[in-house]
């Protein structure tokens, strides 16, 4: 199966959101209010963070290899031929590597809210 770059990018936000979930997940139950001794068992996700962190590299890897090192092969008339679209993929994949690497360096912020 191969992965566009949009493919890429929502597979890497899928997997980010996988390996915060540890932490994240409990930090969010309660602010919100909710707890409970359930709250706590969401850590058990964690020993599979390291992967999960691999496999959110992994695909940013391959949407930054998409947009920037292979080049396209559209014709014209097709939206990928439009300079102003990739203009947009590019800003759209920056913005999401941002939040994501962000996502996955929240585990080491929460200690400092609890």
């Amino acid at each position: 199966m191969y992965l566009t770059g949009k493919g890429a990018l929502v597979a890497s936000t899928l997997t980010a959101i996988g390996a915060s979930l540890c932490c994240v997940g409990p930090l969010l139950l309660l602010v919100l209010g909710v707890g409970g001794t359930w709250a706590g068992t969401l850590t058990m996700m964690e020993p599979l963070r390291p992967f999960f962190i691999g496999l959110t590299l992994l695909f940013l890897g391959l949407a930054l290899r998409k947009l920037y090192l292979v080049p396209q092969a559209c014709s014209p008339g097709i939206p990928c031929a439009d300079p102003r679209a990739l203009a947009r993929q590019r800003i759209v994949f920056w913005i999401v590597s941002v939040l994501l690497l962000g996502l996955l360096a929240l585990p080491l912020l929460v200690p400092l809210f609890y």
